[in-house]
């Protein structure tokens, strides 16, 4: 009796001990497909029961065993600092390891219908419609990439629907949890926001993704609060979808007028490019409340990586370093210095807590004769000055140098879509890799495996010998584990597919863009005040002229007539006409001026050089005033260096556009003609503006949005973040990398196209951010 009170004593006192302080203080809740445990006053963590990784209890907290030792290593001690657990990491990597880390993979689409551009994809062996597998099951390529070759940084494009976006997430991360040492995937993706110009919006609907317009359609509301406010919800929408880096923003000046990606910049100005770029950023990368770990980091953070470094705005002639008749930046004005702001003072210079963009991207081009240390014009991936001298050196900048997709790769001349080993040419592939590790590259864009990269490593053992390289390594891992453990994804990088569908264009979201979309649009006319219009007027919309040809990958699209306007959502604004005699009014949408990419291969096979010119106007182009002698050239894969076009002639694809507007004014007599353009450059007036009563331009929008303002439920109020030139003239005499350099277009009103114009109901906007910005 006296021994069975003793033990009902002593468990009596073990029963308090575990109330009072030794009990776990953590608990699991079952997901299905993975576990959550939750830390009293610490991080949660998920994982999947399927990856074998064990729960260990130090302190009485959970932590993930996630390289299956029995003991908690630095690196799963969530309580630590980031570069502590990186550095840990880092040094107990392989070499193998590190150089699956460097890789960030081709396009991914989920699921995968293989073919195109970027290889094909597989599901045991056979086609997504033949394998009966899921949609968000993995290909047989990405669980090789992610197994065999160590890769965890995943470029995913198009998905089913967010709930398959958020199941493939879960399958992938289960997968790599149980590979040595459990490093997530750190899945990324291009802008996603884009508009569709047919949908609805309805207060109170959701939508798969919320719609905003064009990166310098959000510049032109002149608003970095509203670039930011873009950053936060998208980073929520991204998270949800299991995206925790962002291959953006796009923050090259738009100095070039004519470069096919101008409406991804942020404009001309570099002042407003560089609170635009710092806006966006701080929203992307900030978690606040409960979502932050650590200095602003935290479960609602995504990685930023600004692009492109050095710049990519100053394209000679407007032609795209996608090729190689574009490979070369030029800089006439002397002017590298305006292109470096918005990465030196924006994305740099954050006003939240984490400091600066954590990823950067070098452009494609070969920025000629800015390497004033070595002399070298080679891709700015290989520029040693570039990165290590001026990124690193003097900017200080010490996060991820990724490089642009495809760089290593080979290609066979200037004009197919195919590798981009600018100034490199002739370099074997594990060669490029070593010269770009040399040069301060962290990190090879499109590139799923690790073969190059270990060829790279022997070279500079070779070179250097093990302890330089294996540093160097190291080095590179850190940054690279830096953005994955900050965003918290060595705690949880499970997702909940039904909490996703909540986030991802839920309806407060939704409005936010369409509100954005309606702050994007410029009038630049308003002749007798032809706008606002009343409802129910009846209005005579011409249909819209698509033009056939190829796109980047050489895939072509017959052309065809469309309906310029969805008809349903123009019929709840008014009364749609078939005859321009029935009509009130009419309304003309048309798209700027689209002349081509600047090199034809007919030209080329009529003994020229391949060099045309790239026009900003519909009508047919002579390049009379272009320079006899291009500033940069030289190829392997040409025989001379002047990349000259001038005397050539172009004229837009879209020429119909024009003729469109000027046919539909003669029908329509002295009755209003209001015309629409989607603008995805600068384009030149004269040929229309005498036909129009009123212009509205945008860069992306529903149109329900132009509806809007069209009946002036909203007033106009954005501003143009670029110069509308007068002529093509002053666009081929004004310098490449110089802002603002444009002699501008005058109207029939008096009025100039000029960076900050734009027009409300009561005239010529001039107000505070006028003031700012046009100085």
């Amino acid at each position: 009796m006296k021994n069975l009170t003793k033990l009902c004593e002593m468990g009596l006192i073990a029963s308090l001990l575990l109330s009072f302080g030794c009990s776990p203080k953590w608990s699991e809740t079952d997901k299905g497909s993975f576990k959550v445990i939750s830390n009293e006053g610490g991080q949660t963590l998920g994982y999947s029961p399927n990856s074998g990784v064990k729960i260990l209890t130090v302190d009485r907290l959970a932590f993930k065993d996630l390289n299956k030792n029995g003991k908690l290593d630095p690196y799963e001690d969530w309580r630590l600092p980031v570069d502590e657990r990186a550095k840990d990491l880092a040094a107990k990597l392989s070499v193998e390891q590190i150089a699956g880390l460097m890789l960030y993979s081709a396009h991914q689409s989920i699921p995968a219908f293989g073919g195109g551009p970027f290889g094909a994809a597989t599901y045991n062996s056979k086609s997504f419609k033949e394998s009966g597998a899921q949609s968000s099951d993995l290909t047989d390529q990405q669980k090789k990439f992610l197994t065999d070759d160590n890769l965890r940084h995943v470029l995913i494009t198009t998905v089913e629907s967010p709930a398959i976006a958020a199941q493939w997430n879960n399958n992938a991360q289960a997968l790599v949890e149980g590979i040595g040492f459990g490093i997530p995937a750190n899945n990324s993706s291009d802008p996603r926001h884009g508009t569709d110009s047919n949908a609805e919006y309805n207060l109170g609907a959701g939508g798969k993704i919320s719609m905003w317009p064009a990166t310098v359609g959000v510049a032109a509301s002149f608003d970095p609060q509203l670039m930011k406010q873009f950053g936060e919800i998208a980073s929520k929408e991204y998270r949800a979808l299991g995206i925790a880096t962002a291959l953006s923003p796009q923050i090259d000046l738009g100095t070039e007028p004519r470069w096919s990606r101008f409406e991804g910049t942020m404009g001309e100005d570099p002042n407003l490019a560089v609170d635009m770029a710092r806006a966006y950023v701080d929203g992307f990368q900030t978690s606040a409340g409960a979502d932050e770990i650590s200095g602003g980091w935290g479960y609602k953070s995504v990685n930023a990586m600004v692009k492109h470094w050095p710049g990519g705005g100053p394209e000679e002639g407007g032609r795209d370093a996608h090729f190689g008749y574009g490979e070369y930046a030029v800089y006439p004005g002397k002017n590298i210095k305006d292109h470096l702001k918005p990465f030196t003072e924006g994305a740099f210079k954050l006003e939240g807590k984490t400091g600066m963009a954590s990823a950067v991207m070098p452009y494609y081009t070969i920025s000629f004769n800015q390497d004033t240390v070595n002399g070298e014009n080679v891709g700015n991936s290989y520029n040693k000055y570039l990165i290590t001298d001026l990124l690193r050196g003097k900017y200080g900048y010490d996060g991820v140098v990724c490089t642009d997709w495809m760089i290593t790769k080979d290609t066979k001349n200037v004009f197919v879509f195919q590798g981009k080993c600018w100034g490199v040419e002739k370099l074997s592939e594990a060669d490029r890799h070593y010269k770009a590790i040399e040069a301060g590259v962290d990190q090879f864009g499109g590139n799923n495996e690790m073969g190059p990269v270990i060829e790279a490593y022997q070279m500079g053992v070779k070179e250097h010998g093990e302890e330089y390289m294996r540093k160097r390594f190291e080095q590179s891992a850190v940054r690279l584990l830096r953005n994955i453990f900050r965003v918290g994804l060595f705690e949880n990088a499970y997702l909940d597919a039904a909490e996703t569908e909540k986030v991802v264009g839920n309806p407060e979201y939704m409005k936010a863009g369409y509100d954005a979309q309606l702050r994007s649009v410029v009038m630049l006319k308003n002749q007798e005040k032809a706008l606002p219009l009343k409802k129910q007027m009846k209005v005579y919309i011409p249909k819209k002229f698509l033009p056939g040809g190829k796109n980047w990958f050489g895939i072509e699209t017959p052309s065809s007539w469309k309906d310029a306007v969805n008809p349903v959502v123009a019929a709840k604004y008014f009364q749609v006409v078939e005859k321009p005699e029935d009509a009130d009014f009419a309304l003309v949408c048309i798209d700027s001026p689209k002349s081509g990419v600047g090199y034809s291969e007919d030209d080329l096979k009529k003994n020229g050089n391949g060099y045309v010119p790239i026009s900003l106007q519909y009508g047919p182009y002579k390049a009379d005033f272009a320079r006899e002698t291009s500033i940069a050239g030289g190829s392997p894969f040409e025989s001379f260096t002047n990349r000259t076009y001038k005397g050539k002639t172009v004229e837009a694809s879209n020429v119909q556009d024009m003729k469109t507007v000027i046919e539909t004014k003669a029908k329509m007599g002295s009755k209003p003609v209001i015309v629409v353009v989607k603008v995805s450059n600068p384009m030149i007036f004269s040929e229309i503006e005498k036909s129009a009563n009123a212009i509205l331009v945008h860069m992306g929008v529903q149109d329900q949005a132009l509806m809007d303002i069209l009946t002036g439920a909203v007033e106009p109020s954005a501003l143009l973040p670029f110069q509308m030139p007068a002529d093509m003239k002053t666009v081929e005499e004004q310098k490449e990398d110089v802002p603002r350099d444009m002699k501008c277009y005058v109207d029939s009103d008096g009025n100039t196209y000029d960076f900050a114009f734009g027009l409300n109901w009561s005239g010529v906007i001039n107000d505070a951010r006028v003031a700012k910005y046009k100085k």
